[in-house]
């Protein structure tokens, strides 16, 4: 079978508009380094400059307790986008690395899909054709592999991938391809009075199987994009179905709309990567008071990947041009982090 080419112009509007979430395989918190909470540095793997800096110069300001600038620990929310943010997003998001893999796994059970589109082009890993099939046939497919069945049964499927399914390049589990600079930040807010949430493009029910092991963030902190599900009984037991409709976007102006909904409150912290988090950060950023916005920019090929302003998966354009009129940090993956994986040395 013919490697998936990366090439063509898959939105990841459409990608959102199809894909439903996916649960994932848990990963020990032992991959968080304990240095983390043992040395005096909170942030370890990060190197000293204006991006670290700038981090904890906010954290100090805001946990001061009689200061100007002090924030009540019930205010103290902080979101994070997930893909390309916490985990990596190349060369593909890891639900569509799914899809993918699941049309195959089902191929030789339809012999009808090795000429009929978009089935066709998966199977020949064609990504400029399936991207010319547009929201319509990534609709189809995901229809196709995890449509009508119960949250379980789905849960299983997805699960049982992960539990072999290898990053590309790494040869890991996608659930080990998470940023400990990141982990570390997330460890450093919760000890700081932070409550962390997830608000993603992801899948909801992606999400939420694992991120509390993983991240530490529990499932009713992770936002999403949703599918409509449905309460019905199934062999006398009560199931969720899952729908082959779309809910909600969580992705560009659906993240602020998704946090003023589900949160209730307006964060004073938000961190992304790239122009599907530019609403998140302009809701969170530009509304008075001390508050917090960093992109995650990815500059080094060596250790991850180095894309931006004309990326397929992760695009930074608008986003990276406001952060400098909005005084956002920017992290030069390469520059600030002296690791990027728990696995690298």
């Amino acid at each position: 079978m013919k490697p998936i080419s990366t090439s063509g112009d898959l939105s990841r509007r459409v990608l959102l508009n199809t894909l439903a979430a996916l649960p994932t395989l848990l990963v020990p918190l032992s991959l968080i380094s304990s240095s983390a909470y043992a040395q005096t540095d909170p942030l370890p793997s990060w190197n000293d400059g204006p991006a670290k800096t700038s981090i904890t110069r906010f954290v100090a300001r805001v946990t001061a307790q009689g200061e100007p600038d002090y924030v009540a620990p019930a205010e103290r929310i902080a979101v994070f986008d997930n893909d390309g943010t916490l985990w990596s997003e190349q060369p593909m998001y890891v639900q569509l690395a799914f899809i993918l893999d699941r049309v195959k796994a089902l191929a030789p059970q339809n012999p009808s899909w090795k000429t009929k589109q978009p089935f066709k082009a998966v199977l020949d890993g064609d990504m400029r054709a399936l991207a010319a099939s547009g929201e319509q046939g990534l609709m189809q497919l995901i229809a196709t592999t995890h449509g009508g069945m119960t949250s379980d049964e789905f849960a299983k499927i997805a699960t049982d991938w992960l539990a072999t399914a290898r990053h590309p390049r790494f040869k890991r589990p996608y659930t080990e391809l998470v940023y400990q600079p990141m982990l570390e930040l997330l460890a450093y807010l919760r000890a700081s009075g932070f409550k962390t949430f997830i608000a993603s493009g992801g899948g909801v029910e992606f999400m939420r199987p694992w991120t509390e092991r993983v991240y530490g963030i529990p499932p009713e902190q992770i936002l999403g994009s949703s599918i409509k599900t449905k309460f019905e009984m199934r062999d006398g037991r009560p199931s969720i179905v899952r729908l082959q409709q779309i809910n909600f976007i969580d992705d560009k102006a659906g993240k602020p709309i998704g946090i003023n909904q589900q949160i209730g409150r307006r964060p004073i912290a938000a961190f992304g990567n790239s122009d599907g988090d530019l609403e998140m950060l302009q809701w969170t950023t530009m509304s008075g008071g001390v508050r917090f916005g960093l992109i995650v920019q990815h500059t080094d090929a060596e250790r991850e990947f180095a894309y931006d302003r004309q990326a397929h998966f992760g695009k930074l354009d608008k986003a990276l041009d406001a952060a400098a009129v909005n005084k956002w940090t920017v992290v030069d993956m390469k520059r600030d982090w002296k690791k990027v994986f728990p696995f690298q040395e």
